[in-house]
Parts: C-alpha cells; structure tokens; sequence
C-alpha cells in the first residue's frame, strides 16, 4: 500500500518558520499544499495506473483535501478511516466535528465517527504505535492490500514505517512485513513553544 502524507497545511507554514503552534485547529492546505495535493495525485494516477482500488483518508480536513484530486482522477470514493488520523499533539490535531464535516463533504460518509473523533489530550508515543500496528493488521487481512492508498500524516506514517516525511511525499508499506523495530520520536531541534 501507500501512504501519503498530506499536502503543506496553514499549521505547517507557520510552524516551520517559528517552531511555535500558531494555535490553528484542523487547518486547510495552503496554495502550496494544493499543489503538492495535485502533484501527488498526477503522478500516483500516472504511475499506478489501474492498480490503485481504494483510497482511506484520515478525517483531518488537510488529509481530505489532499485526497480529493487523486479520488477525482481515479473516480474513486474516499473511505475516511479515523484510525491512520495524526497523532494528537498540536493544536492543528483539533479535528472539526462530525456534523461540520458532513456539511463541508457532503459526498463522503461520515456517519461511523463520534461527533468529537480526535482525543481529548495529548496521545503518549504507544498510543500512536498501537494505533499503527492494529492497522497494519487489517490492510495485512484484506487480499488487495496493495490497491491501496492511504492520506494520512507526518506522526502515523513514522509509527507505520520508522520514516520522516515530507508534505506530499509517499511511502509504499507492506502491512504483512513487521513494523519498524525503533521509532526516534524526538529530535534535536529549536525549542517548540506550546500556546
């Protein structure tokens, strides 16, 4: 399968230039993330072409977004599947409720979500793993696995492979191999200031 980090959010713009959270929940792609968005869905349509059977998305609206040009190029629905959703650590990890995202996607199902679907606090190092490896078990059961594309984020994507990357970049993941044997959570880097 693939997994596809979604495209440069409002959130990612400012953080990376400040190493502060801008206090922004669920943001959108900047223009620059709408065009790695469309990018990405160039050239998975291009280079998967006919391989590609399903498309899960986590519920954060830049992971829907990002989404949203490769489900148009394939002619494909988008499965929003709250587990491969962002580890909860930012403000950006605030999703939008259940309601207000059924209004702004009208097309997609979102009838299987809480109305409240992100956590409450901040999710420890083993939630995000345990998240992981109990998905990594159920693309492992299914036979078409490998049709599969998954929009997901920066933290999940680490949990699943033991790899950073970046907006718009994809990772293929075979879910019937073992996880990453260590996961670096934390690197050096300026200090982050919470709100």
């Amino acid at each position: 399968m693939i997994l596809l980090r979604h495209g440069q959010s409002e959130f990612n713009l400012h953080f990376t230039a400040t190493r502060r959270d801008p206090g922004i929940a669920d943001p959108k792609l900047t223009e620059l993330g709408q065009q790695q968005a469309e990018a990405a869905a160039e050239a998975l349509a291009a280079g998967e072409a006919g391989r590609i059977g399903r498309i899960l998305c986590s519920p954060y609206t830049r992971a829907l977004q990002t989404a949203a040009p490769l489900a148009r190029r394939l002619n494909l629905p988008v499965l929003v599947t709250p587990t491969v959703r962002e580890r909860y650590a930012f403000s950006c990890d605030i999703g939008s409720p259940c309601t207000a995202l059924g209004l702004a996607w009208p097309h997609l199902d979102f009838s299987h979500l809480e109305e409240v679907w992100w956590p409450p606090i901040e999710e420890p190092d083993d939630q995000i793993e345990a998240r992981a490896t109990l998905f990594r078990g159920e693309m492992a059961a299914l036979p078409d696995w490998q049709d599969t594309v998954v929009v997901s984020h920066w933290g999940f994507i680490l949990a699943m492979t033991g790899e950073r990357v970046n907006n718009g970049e994809w990772r293929r993941c075979d879910p019937t191999e073992p996880g990453p044997q260590e996961i670096v959570w934390r690197q050096a880097h300026p200090t982050v200031v919470k709100p």
